[in-house]
């Protein structure tokens, strides 16, 4: 903006400077021009040079994490909570699957996007499981920035063009319900008639010129009543005009069009383009030059209620086309995404492209988890059955479960998973791990879990494939009636199709679910020189140790405690 505002400047010095040019003051105009044509050189130069040093970056960052980048998870997630409700997807994920799963910090992981509707795209499809034909496309466009590194750096340098916090205010315009028009509306044209016919009328009488005083009076009020609606689209439209020219560009890639077949919405976002830009005048005068121009241009929109009128013909143009406005949004959200995909996948040495099956199997090679660093890899082959995990406290179980339920959800909405192999069948994924009481319903721990797992027996029922993960199932109540109870409710679950991945203190569960279709793991310790070592690795079979009370132990609880805690074992258990 400040190079071409340098240039018109030196445009407009040289229109002036040939029309007063004088022997006494050539010297100085020639001065004068030579100073701007070196400021001109001089900003363009440092424009190259930030383009350049930007360029490298990016080369650098390359399969990189974006670390100490601020978050705005309002704005970030704002596309996804306004569309999801109308969007024909497979499934979308929940808020307590997705809190369960820690899933905005697995998004800041997967973030490498250049723009800020890029990165509200990615929430969107973080958490939005599309169908088989949606990935497919989307992993070719994750390929070709793989591998064209050229055409990768151009998106990237023209994306970042949307990067300010304001680039979030675009989908308002898809999203928000429209204004509703004024009543006195209808009177604006009457009024804009009037003051021309009075200009007209004033030039065979002058008198008539008065006409536009009281007339102007009346037309202000309706202006800057107006002017707060039209303030709050401001930013929105602003971000249009930003979308569409950087939209427009990159459509002109020769190898992107075969990716997106239908590029019409770019026309018709085109033609409500006029409106915008009238509109979003007042935005652009950031320096003194323009405030004359401004005034002027204010007086003749009051005077004929020029920006009112026009801004409810945007309001209509927004409305009729905001399918042509979420094309456009998308058409930049899935060339962002797919470069941070890209980078994810450059960064990562054990990623794979998942298999897809309709069989009841799931298979994960040295799968983990992707925001654990130095993460032990385990593997696990599930045919037919579901998973009934045991395992000491702190070894990993709750970890491990996550682990299968976050590369489910990556493997369904980004076409990757963190493991050398995985192979799943397209699954709706649900979770009950962070359950906590809800004191202001006055719902208890036990009775919000009861909830949980309610809406879990409903998905069940029907015939697509589910995947289930629980964590201590019922901990918010007595031993005899939390076995009874999840031992009832995870042979129904497994059910059908559907996948259960549990995890439980209860070693009891294991011998009542073994013949119910469960595979039995889990994970142990050792312990050497009085401290508990965990290798963090999967085995088969059910646990055959405890350590809770050699925690305490450890932890230089009284031995009177000790000594109580293990006769009580003993004695009882």
């Amino acid at each position: 903006m400040y190079c071409n505002f340098c240039f018109r400047t030196l445009e407009l010095f040289l229109f002036l400077s040939l029309k007063a040019m004088t022997k006494e003051n050539i010297n100085w105009v020639i001065i004068i021009f030579a100073i701007l044509i070196v400021v001109f050189l001089w900003n363009n130069y440092r424009q190259k040079k930030r383009i350049q040093k930007f360029k490298d970056y990016l080369i650098s960052s390359w399969g990189k994490q974006i670390k100490n980048r601020y978050y705005n998870f309002y704005s970030i997630s704002k596309y996804f909570e306004n569309t999801f409700n109308r969007n024909n997807s497979f499934h979308i994920i929940d808020n307590a699957t997705a809190n369960d799963l820690d899933i905005d910090d697995l998004f800041k992981y997967i973030d490498r996007t250049s723009s800020k509707i890029g990165q509200q795209y990615l929430y969107y499809k973080l958490r939005t499981i599309q169908f088989t034909e949606n990935l497919k496309e989307f992993d070719k466009l994750t390929n070709l920035f793989e591998n064209d590194v050229n055409l990768r750096l151009l998106c990237q340098l023209k994306l970042s063009k949307l990067n300010t916090h304001s680039a979030y205010d675009f989908e308002t315009l898809i999203n928000e319900k429209p204004i509703e028009k004024p009543n006195y509306l209808k009177y604006l044209s009457v009024l804009s008639f009037i003051s021309l016919i009075s200009i007209f009328a004033s030039f065979f009488k002058i008198g008539f010129i008065l006409i536009l005083l009281p007339v102007f009076a009346l037309n202000i009020v309706f202006h800057y009543k107006n002017k707060q609606n039209v303030n709050y689209y401001l930013s929105g439209v602003g971000q249009l005009l930003s979308t569409l020219k950087v939209s427009k560009l990159l459509s002109k890639q020769a190898k992107i069009k075969p990716f997106f077949k239908d590029l019409s919405f770019l026309d018709k976002v085109q033609e409500i383009r006029m409106n915008s830009e009238f509109i979003s005048f007042d935005n652009k005068f950031d320096n003194p030059f323009a405030v004359v121009l401004w005034l002027f241009i204010e007086i003749i929109k009051i005077q004929f209620n020029v920006g009112t009128i026009l801004f409810y013909k945007f309001i209509d143009g927004i409305y009729n086309e905001k399918e042509s406005l979420d094309k456009m949004f998308q058409f930049i959200g899935k060339i962002d995404s797919a470069i941070a995909i890209a980078s994810v996948k450059y960064g990562n040495n054990q990623i794979c492209k998942p298999q897809f099956t309709t069989d009841k199997l799931l298979k994960a090679k040295e799968i983990y988890h992707p925001l654990i660093e130095n993460c032990i890899t385990n593997t696990i082959e599930l045919n037919h059955k579901s998973l009934l995990l045991t395992g000491s406290n702190m070894s990993g179980k709750t970890t491990f479960i996550r682990t299968i339920a976050i590369n489910t959800i990556l493997a369904q909405t980004m076409n990757i998973a963190f493991a050398k192999e995985f192979k799943i069948p397209f699954l709706k994924v649900f979770s009950s791990i962070k359950i906590s009481d809800d004191l202001l319903n006055d719902t208890s721990y036990y009775l919000k879990e009861v909830q949980t797992i309610k809406k879990f027996i409903e998905e069940s029922k029907g015939n697509t494939p589910c995947l289930f993960v629980l964590d201590e199932i019922f901990k918010g109540t007595n031993t005899i009636e939390r076995i009874s109870g999840g031992k009832a409710i995870l042979s129904y679950l497994n059910l059908k199709n559907h996948f259960v991945l549990v995890s439980t203190h209860d070693i009891e569960l294991t011998d009542l679910l073994k013949n119910k279709a469960y595979d039995l793991y889990h994970f142990t310790e050792i312990i050497i020189d009085n401290k508990l070592i965990f290798d963090h690795k999967l085995k088969q079979g059910k646990l055959l140790t405890r350590n809770a009370i050699k925690i305490l132990e450890l932890n230089n609880y009284p031995k009177e405690i000790i000594i109580d805690a293990k006769k009580v074992e003993k004695d009882n258990f």
